[in-house]
């Protein structure tokens, strides 16, 4: 994990809830805007956010999202102020055909979630259907949940949205 810069989505999601956090976890999390559980966000990878998100291994799960993944949670869980979906016309409004299209650019870096007006920064999920595979205390390497897991936060994503 340690390299540059790169045009990189992480996708994150916190597993855990409130009780037993410790104050810089809860400010951490607070700046991701992950203010509940099964609550994800999508941030660039950059060397301060793999800071936090270093923080963070034993309350959130992350890893880089991919442009289907991505294009499904837009169409699926993402929300306009005042908790309107995300339509076809919204999208064509700014200029895009549909959520592939969308997800494209983001992922390339054309333009940034931030950019887009209207668009919440969170999508709000289910939780996993089936439930979690391993523990929600160990880390994702031991055979739990939490952490950074790669290319397998796709998986879990489509089986949360």
């Amino acid at each position: 994990m340690n390299r540059k810069e790169s045009n990189a989505l992480y996708a994150v999601i916190r597993i855990k809830g409130e009780s037993g956090l410790r104050p810089y976890e809860e400010k951490t999390l607070e700046l991701l805007r992950l203010t509940r559980k099964f609550a994800a966000t999508v941030v660039k990878d950059t060397p301060s956010i793999r800071g936090m998100l270093k923080k963070l291994e034993y309350v959130v799960t992350y890893g880089e999202i991919n442009e289907d993944t991505l294009a499904k949670l837009i169409e699926k869980r993402g929300r306009l102020i005042g908790n309107k979906r995300v339509t076809r016309e919204y999208l064509q409004k700014l200029g895009f055909k549909d959520y592939k299209e969308l997800a494209k650019a983001l992922l390339e870096g054309k333009i940034d979630l931030k950019s887009l007006p209207e668009l919440k920064p969170v999508f709000r999920l289910h939780p996993p259907s089936g439930g979690f595979k391993g523990t929600i205390k160990k880390h994702y390497r031991n055979g739990g949940e939490l952490g950074y897991r790669g290319e397998d936060i796709n998986r879990l994503l489509l089986k949360m949205i």
